[in-house]
């Protein structure tokens, strides 16, 4: 992993990103014609859990636009993007955000769960993809997809496959079956050709549709 400033905020990149690259140019005509596209852009990781997922819990079903107002809003009420300044806050300030009281709701048993240490966050670059998504998924307002975008965009794990996600879907039809409506299992054969990087051909099915890079 190699880590990066950008202004008070420590980004980190994938230190198997490259060698990914070339592995699935070789493997897949496919990546060997998107992957060049996009030059050096990479996938880039969040240091702080807790903001990663708390980001993630507002853009549930909103746009990426209305989620990233919503969250500045969040940022400019809560001071600083801690579980302590999230619980302070409380839920009428957070739903005078735009969040909705369901997600103020979220994110304050989100913020509960770190501040009193139910989840083993020191542990979870030790502990493997599953045993990582079954401790998420003990938290309210946090699915499968959810802990997913969490192990690609924080804990930069290589091989993750979000079989709920609209996008990967939409990309595996678009690059590999010429539009046609794609099942799970479509997916799941294409992507045995990717592994162990599926993160990264994953990213860049994402890319072939919306070549800005979304951040969590």
């Amino acid at each position: 992993m190699v880590k990066s400033l950008q202004g008070d905020t420590q980004l980190f990149v994938p230190a198997y990103w490259e060698d990914a690259k070339q592995e699935l140019m070789k493997r897949d005509r496919i990546m060997r014609r998107i992957i060049p596209m996009f030059g050096d852009l990479h996938l880039v990781g969040r240091g702080d859990p807790f903001t990663t997922l708390a980001r993630s819990i507002v853009g549930q079903q909103i746009s990426v636009k209305a989620a990233e107002t919503v969250w500045q809003r969040l940022l400019s009420a809560c001071q600083k993007c801690t579980p302590t300044h999230v619980m302070k806050a409380g839920p009428e300030q957070l739903a005078a955000c735009g969040l909705s009281r369901r997600k103020a709701e979220y994110i304050l048993d989100l913020a509960d769960h770190f501040k009193a240490k139910r989840v083993h966050v020191a542990k979870w670059e030790e502990m493997d993809d599953e045993e990582v998504i079954a401790e998420l998924l003990q938290i309210r307002g946090i699915g499968r997809w959810t802990a997913e975008m969490f192990l690609i965009f924080n804990l930069l794990r290589p091989n993750i496959l979000p079989l709920d996600d609209v996008g990967l879907l939409r990309g595996i039809s678009m690059n590999y079956f010429s539009g046609e409506p794609v099942s799970r299992s479509d997916a799941r054969e294409v992507s045995a050709n990717w592994e162990p990087w599926r993160t990264v051909a994953t990213w860049y099915m994402w890319r072939s549709l919306e070549p800005v890079p979304v951040e969590y």
